[in-house]
């Protein structure tokens, strides 16, 4: 079997992975060992929390329009099954930035599903 010396790929990809950790501190961002591990737990950190973002917002907006729609007598189930009803198709975060900056528009929502 020959011989495979792997100079351009080896340095290539070591200076990917430093490069990947250039924030990190101590260690983790000069040898490439350490690097290697510490880029790989922050690559699973950002793929996990970007998710986590997603449901943390969707929290975030069903919490507003429940405590929107409490004001005038309603709870979110309600609501938003009145609003299905109605045949309204707005998604979570419309209807809370709605609830948030345009209270006039809110309430209008607000009484056409109001039974």
């Amino acid at each position: 079997m020959t011989r495979v010396k792997r100079g351009n790929v080896a340095r290539k990809r070591r200076k990917q992975v430093l490069n990947l950790a250039s924030g990190f501190r101590g260690s983790s961002s000069r040898l490439f060992r350490t690097a290697q591990q510490q880029t790989m737990k922050a690559l699973s950190y950002s793929y996990r929390d970007r998710q986590q973002k997603k449901r943390e917002f969707c929290g975030l907006w069903v919490t507003r329009l429940n405590a929107a729609a409490r004001l005038y007598g309603l709870n979110y189930t309600n609501f938003r099954h009145n609003l299905k009803k109605a045949g309204i198709q707005l998604n979570r975060k419309v209807l809370s930035q709605v609830a948030l900056r345009d209270k006039q528009a809110f309430e209008q929502l607000i009484l056409l599903v109001k039974d």
